[in-house]
């Protein structure tokens, strides 16, 4: 078997540092092995994906240390039955109606400017 990667042993170490300071707070444990159980399928080629979610885990880790967090609920929004898994606008999201390009402002009470500036 190979050595791990320099980013496999971060994610390890990560692992093992949300355990520690999960300790004594109610859910942390449980929530933690179960957020990288969902994750352990990843295909070890998806480095962009892992280190987004290796990056999520330290800010994770930083609120458990803190102090402040004295239970832990879920890192993400759970999944709907609606939604499909892999992607898409969230069912919430609501339409564009936009014609095409333009800015923020330009709403259904924007003033429009003709093509030659007056």
């Amino acid at each position: 078997m190979s050595r791990p990667s320099r980013l496999q042993r971060q994610v390890l170490s990560l692992y093992r540092d949300l355990l520690r300071a999960g300790r004594g707070k109610p859910g942390a444990e449980a929530r933690v092995r179960a957020e990288f159980r969902q994750h352990a399928s990843l295909p070890r080629s998806d480095v962009l994906r892992i280190e987004y979610l290796y990056r999520r885990g330290r800010r994770q880790l930083q609120l458990l240390r803190s102090g402040h967090a004295t239970a832990m609920g879920a890192f993400v929004r759970p999944r709907g039955p609606a939604e499909e898994p892999g992607g898409g606008a969230a069912p919430e999201t609501p339409p564009n109606d936009s014609q095409g390009p333009g800015s923020p402002h330009d709403g259904p009470g924007a003033a429009e400017i003709p093509p030659d500036g007056r």
